[in-house]
């Protein structure tokens, strides 16, 4: 019997809550969270960019490229599908913006960017806004000018990054073209444009590159099979196979005001610890939070943990019960500290680029070298990606290394701060080595040495190891905590990249000069944010935070 439910390939790696409720008739009018302007903006610059590479493919292929009309007021899905396989019964060697004829029996519907007819078939190629490739050598990649697996070849310069929900959406148009009988023969493939638009990346689908062996083919079956039968369920009122449980999806999920309400009824033990350690603790019987509070910290754990240390994890219920936003995680607070000090924070767009270098020297000695204390920008409005950026990443580089090295020619101690290093050191590194040769640009080297050295602390780290933090970790949640506020009402990270698009005129419009008035003022606030919490660390303040050992 033909299934009622139709899944398109973005269930796969969907919450399976979230799979139900898209599919349960009984929430139709429930109240969702509003849409979230940044992945709005994410969702059109994706579109953007497909239309850019399939206009320059259209335009290199001519007539053996044939693009299905886009749905509108006068084009369905159905009108879609049907063009899609007539393009496809023509023998049409391209077929963009392909709407493939709907599986009822499978329970999958779903679109592509681009089919290429190979052999008696055709072979599924992606279109995506962010990077599939890295430095390295062994990627299957082919040139734009041939996008077909015969013109594939081991690429010396780049290897492939794994992108599993690339290769799962590949898979899940492979199944389409097969229930339709269309799919090319042979091993089954499918390719990837990715953000640079120069080549085509080959997954081989079939090849066991996932945890413990497993091939894409055999990791989206289990996957889909499981959603299809959360959205039977779903649809026709049986018992609910997926409950809610909090993960890091849920931030920008619509269904998020209903699980919050469900699981904040019941006090759910993912209100303290997320994904699979939550998981885990309700199969072994701890289900919500007063009863992971109730356990013996100094106890053997009911299950192993993966995200943090059993002891903690207790902490954490208790000060959730308490109302607690922090607990110390040590009687004595210490902070690295030094005589000059830099704040830093960068600001980037996407995978584009790093164009804001944000930097606030201070310390207490910091009137002994030549530079005045204060903010510092180091930033380029040229539009990313430019090679402007390897000049303001040069001339930052340049002046924190002359104040590191000043400071010890005079005997002071110098370190600077950043909150969690991981997008620091990633485009540290990334303009090194993209900008190598450039005038004032370090060899990589240069720059493993100053992170892996004292000299660079994360204060992200430091307040993981002093902290409790029952409502997270972030700077935007711990800072207040401090008596700091933030000059923006919506500053935050994804606000930024908006703002970012307005001060570079991004969409053709004219660069907004008051927007980069304001990415400036943000970044300003956030090395002073972190400034203010370590001095808060270091003040009598602590003195006032409960102890963990006390809860």
């Amino acid at each position: 019997m033909n299934n009622p439910v139709l899944l398109d390939a973005g269930v796969v790696t969907r919450c399976r809550r979230r799979v139900h409720l898209d599919n349960d008739p009984t929430m139709a009018d429930a109240t969702k969270a509003p849409p979230d302007p940044a992945g709005e903006q994410r969702s059109a610059d994706a579109t953007a960019h497909r239309r850019k590479v399939g206009d320059g493919l259209a335009r290199l292929f001519g007539p053996t490229w044939m693009e299905i009309p886009p749905a509108g007021p006068d084009v369905s899905a159905a009108d879609r599908e049907r063009a899609t396989d007539s393009a496809m019964a023509a023998g049409a060697r391209f077929i963009w913006n392909a709407q493939l004829p709907r599986d009822p029996v499978g329970g999958r519907r779903g679109r592509i960017d681009l089919l290429v007819r190979s052999g008696d078939g055709y072979l599924p190629v992606l279109v995506v806004r962010h990077k599939v490739t890295d430095p390295g050598v062994g990627a299957r990649t082919s040139p734009l000018s041939d996008p077909t697996p015969e013109g594939s070849r081991s690429d010396p310069v780049r290897k492939a990054r794994p992108q599993p929900r690339d290769q799962l959406r590949l898979v899940h148009t492979r199944q389409l073209l097969r229930a339709c009988g269309k799919a090319a023969p042979g091993r089954a493939v499918g390719g990837v444009i990715g953000l640079d638009a120069d080549a085509v990346l080959w997954h081989d689908l079939e090849a066991p590159s996932w945890p413990g062996g497993r091939t894409a083919l055999a990791e989206y079956e289990s996957r889909f099979a499981d959603r299809l039968a959360i959205a039977d369920a779903a649809r026709s009122g049986a018992p609910a196979l997926a409950l809610p449980s909090r993960i890091m999806d849920c931030r920008s999920c619509p269904w998020w005001p209903t699980c919050a309400a469900d699981l904040t009824a019941v006090r759910d033990v993912s209100l303290v610890l997320r994904g699979e350690d939550a998981v885990a603790l309700r199969h072994a019987g701890v289900r919500t939070v007063d009863d992971l509070a109730a356990l013996e910290p100094g106890g053997e754990p009911p299950v192993p943990l993966v995200s943090i240390p059993f002891p903690d994890a207790v902490g954490l219920a208790r000060a959730w019960l308490a109302d607690l936003t922090v607990v110390r995680r040590v009687r004595d607070v210490s902070v690295p500290r030094a005589d000059v000090e830099v704040d830093v924070d960068m600001e980037s767009f996407g995978d584009s680029g790093a164009y804001l270098w944000g930097s606030l020297l201070g310390g207490p000695r910091v009137g002994e070298i030549d530079y005045p204390p204060g903010y510092r920008a180091f930033v380029t409005w040229q539009r990313l990606p430019t090679r402007d950026e390897g000049r303001s990443f040069s001339e930052f580089w340049q002046w924190l290394i002359d104040v590191k090295a000043q400071a010890e020619m005079r005997g002071l101690s110098f370190r600077a701060y950043c909150y969690n290093e991981l997008a620091e050191n990633r485009w540290l590194l990334s303009s090194a080595d993209r900008f190598a040769g450039a005038l004032g640009v370090p060899d990589r080297a240069s720059v493993e040495r100053f992170i892996e050295s004292d000299a660079w602390v994360d204060l992200f780290r430091v307040v993981s190891d002093t902290f409790l933090c029952a409502h997270g970790k972030g700077l935007k949640t711990i800072a207040p905590m401090a008596g700091f506020g933030w000059r923006d009402p919506e500053a935050g990270g994804e606000n930024s990249m908006r703002w970012y698009r307005d001060a570079v005129g991004f969409d053709g419009a004219p660069a907004d000069l008051s927007q980069r008035r304001r990415l400036l003022d943000y970044n300003e606030d956030d090395v002073r944010a972190t400034r203010a919490l370590r001095e808060w660390m270091c003040s009598d303040a602590m003195d006032g935070l409960l102890y963990l050992g006390d809860l």
